[in-house]
């Protein structure tokens, strides 16, 4: 038997070709009886059903002197039926040897399957199986990893991270509607991150709304009172937009320690006054002091105190009756300045009574010795003329002598030292007394 596919002899009882390693195919042994068979049966329906016409009688001559060939006619019933059954024989036949050759195959194949041969056939299938499976199996990762990769994929598009890349291409392109949208969904994904909230500000700052962006981040911080990370993220824009003062206001109700640790290079904690407010009767020192290392500025008219007020340098002397308001704020390393603290103090002075007097007013001979009495922190002035005293009169400084050869008034009044304040005026008259005769 010969190979279909290469043409190698194949011995009997095997089923595959040595050479080329195919399967052998098995059919029916070829009966040219049945060609005849079905060529009789054509030619005798053909015969008599057309006409002979002499155009085929003339060529049917002249292809017998080329060739030989069959002549067709018309059979009878008992040829026909000899035909028939020589037919079926023919198939009986073949199929006997069909199921024969079958039998002798698998005993073939069961005797020699400690053969080399049979080994070497099973060998390479099993590595035709191997290699199929391999493939099956690269195949099989190949799809895996394409899925993976596109859910990665979709995942990432729909992530905070793949909506926030959306809507800062949408800003960038002006286009702010839809970037609104994008970030209002980051909001929701992750409303503790700080960067979605920084775009719906970025809106409003790419259109001169700097209120609104504040506001975006304020209310956020409603919700978010220990989100060290929107803290950052609030006190960058007001660094950004030159607003520094609002920085201390944001901090000042801010008591979570993660939050002002985290932000501490900005915090400047506001000055503290040395004297509480309240009202006093003497010249006063208040000093200024601040946990911040930085500096202090203040004002005392109650003016807005700013890094162009006074600076701060020595206790600040309150030295004038009225009221006077201190206004103050520490300015950090960065350049942050607190809140305002603040003080009013009132200096009332206390007036003395009018200054003592002796003698009293009399009637007295010769000369007489007038005495004043002059309390701490006063200076006594009079005249003897009768005048009002002042600073610019008399000071007294030791008993005055009266000589009485006419009448003297002698006037006194008392003068506080630190502010100048005249007491009450004392009036005392003495006139000579007369002599008796």
């Amino acid at each position: 038997m010969k190979c279909v596919h290469c043409g190698a002899n194949i011995p009997d009882g095997q089923l595959i070709c040595p050479r080329c390693n195919a399967e052998v195919q098995m059919v029916p042994d070829y009966n040219p009886l049945d060609d005849v068979l079905a060529r009789e049966v054509k030619g005798s329906v053909e015969g008599a059903t057309r006409q002979i016409r002499t155009d085929d009688v003339r060529r049917q001559r002249q292809m017998s002197q080329t060739q030989s060939v069959r002549s067709t006619r018309v059979l009878n019933e008992n040829e026909m039926e000899r035909l028939r059954e020589a037919r079926r024989e023919n198939l009986r036949r073949s199929k006997e040897q069909q199921n024969r050759r079958q039998a002798e195959r698998q005993q073939t194949g069961n005797l020699r399957k400690d053969s080399p041969e049979y080994r070497r056939i099973q060998q390479m299938k099993r590595r035709e199986a191997a290699k199929k499976k391999r493939r099956n199996l690269l195949l099989v990762l190949f799809l895996i990893v394409c899925l993976i990769g596109v859910g990665i994929y979709v995942i990432y598009q729909n992530s905070y991270t793949g909506v926030m890349k959306k809507g800062m291409s949408a800003l960038q392109e002006d286009n702010y509607e839809v970037a609104q949208k994008y970030f209002d969904r980051a909001v929701i994904k992750d409303k503790s991150r700080p960067e979605a909230y920084k775009g719906l500000a970025d809106i409003y700052v790419d259109q001169g709304d700097l209120d609104s962006a504040e506001s975006v981040y304020l209310t956020a911080l409603e919700t978010q009172p220990s989100n060290e990370k929107l803290y950052e993220a609030v006190i960058d824009f007001y660094v950004k937009n030159d607003e520094l003062d609002k920085i201390s206001v944001l901090l000042e109700d801010c008591d979570d320690s993660k939050v002002l640790k985290a932000v501490k290079k900005y915090v400047s904690t506001a000055p503290e006054f040395s004297l509480k407010e309240g009202s006093y009767t003497e010249v006063q020192q208040v000093s200024l002091s601040s946990e911040t290392r930085g500096d202090i500025y203040y004002t005392t008219d109650g003016s807005e105190p700013t890094t162009a007020s006074q600076k701060y340098s020595e206790a600040i002397l309150l030295q004038e009756e009225g009221v006077t308001e201190i206004r103050a704020i520490a300015v950090n390393k960065a350049g942050v300045p607190s809140v305002v603290a603040s003080a009013k103090y009132t200096i009332a002075f206390p007036v003395a009574d009018a200054p003592a007097v002796s003698p009293s007013t009399g009637a007295y001979s010769g000369t007489i010795q007038v005495t004043v009495t002059v309390p701490d922190g006063y200076t006594a002035y009079y005249t003897t003329d009768g005048s009002v005293p002042d600073a610019g009169t008399t000071k007294y400084t030791a008993p005055v002598d009266l000589r009485l050869d006419a009448k003297v008034t002698f006037n006194v009044v008392l003068i506080n030292n630190q502010n100048g304040k005249a007491t009450a005026m004392t009036s005392k008259t003495y006139i000579p007394k007369p002599s008796a005769e």
